[in-house]
């Protein structure tokens, strides 16, 4: 599906026949449809509902948002390329999705950057985001606010996974991403990307024995019917960005911007409120629908994905590993 921004120009004519006085054309009303991959149930659905309604009314319709949840507008790669061309106005993706056209992306989701969600919101709220903010403008694309996917955990239909060699002859689903396939190459999987609305059925089809994901996706996605095992490696923690095309930002008056800033900062709060609360409630749910939990030994988890940072090195540069690292301490 593909629309295009409307900018309707007013003018305004002089009585007299004989002359034209025109006036400056002023944007009236920017129509933006937002997409992202995930569920009406989930929170990122919730909050971005709650954000296009506030935009509305604060703009006075000015600034128009209509969401398209599951994935209505494509993939989290079809929307980023959408945005960078126009046919698609704004998404909440996740920050590894755009590695594609900014591999210093993948820092956000390096394997065990994270022991705590507090430390990723600080960094992302501060140098870290503004940098990596920095870094997707000059691709036409405009951050507007650091929302959460989550910790990320593995579930499998073979076995529980309490140590890496657990996962030996594992096919598992990972995003389709450089990284993520290196970290589960290194833990002894057999990892393949696929785009997320197809995971389901490929899991349900057996095309797949796992896949990995926060405690929300699951439940929001129904996998509990298609895996049986969970094993809390919490080894990525992710984040969403919203994000909106540079051209239709540009667009906006700067008194638009400022309130749809505010609310874009506003309603991601509230939905990193959301996964909070919720972590606290899913293992109870997940377990109720027939899912089995354990937890695994993340020292040997982390000691099997070291390689992978050195070998990322290169990639994310001492500048922006330093600010990062200010970040973990």
């Amino acid at each position: 599906m593909k629309t295009s921004f409307r900018l309707i120009k007013t003018h305004a004519f002089a009585a007299c026949a004989m002359f034209l006085t025109p006036l400056a054309a002023v944007a009236d009303d920017v129509s933006i449809r937002l997409g992202h991959v995930l569920p009406e149930s989930h929170s990122w659905h919730i909050a971005t509902t709650g954000f296009a309604e506030e935009v509305t009314t604060r703009t006075e319709g000015r600034v128009q948002i209509e969401v398209f949840p599951s994935g209505q507008l494509g993939s989290e790669k079809e929307v980023i390329e959408g945005l960078q061309f126009g046919s698609v106005q704004a998404g909440l993706i996740g920050a590894g999705s755009f590695q594609g056209v900014e591999p210093r992306m993948g820092i956000i989701e390096m394997p065990y950057a994270w022991g705590a969600r507090e430390q990723a919101f600080a960094a992302l709220d501060g140098e870290l985001g503004d940098a990596l903010e920095g870094m997707l403008e000059p691709k036409g694309l405009k951050v507007i606010g650091w929302w959460e996917t989550g910790f990320r955990n593995i579930t499998n239909n073979v076995r529980p996974v309490e140590k890496p060699a657990d996962l030996a002859g594992i096919k598992i689903r990972v995003t389709p991403d450089k990284v993520r396939l290196a970290t589960f190459e290194g833990l002894g999987a057999e990892p393949a990307p696929l785009s997320f609305g197809e995971l389901y059925s490929a899991l349900q089809q057996g095309l797949f024995d796992a896949q990995e994901n926060p405690l929300a996706i699951i439940y929001a996605a129904s996998f509990f019917e298609v895996q049986k095992y969970v094993s809390k490696s919490e080894h990525i923690w992710g984040a969403a960005t919203l994000t909106v095309s540079k051209s239709v930002w540009e667009k906006m008056s700067a008194e638009d911007q400022a309130i749809v800033s505010d609310a874009a900062t506003s309603w991601g709060l509230k939905q990193r409120d959301m996964v909070a609360a919720a972590d606290a409630e899913l293992v109870a749910k997940l377990e109720a629908k027939g899912m089995v939990f354990n937890e695994v030994d993340k020292t040997a988890f982390i000691e099997a994905v070291a390689p992978i940072w050195e070998s990322q090195k290169d990639v994310y540069g001492e500048d922006l590993l330093a600010i990062l690292n200010t970040y973990r301490k």
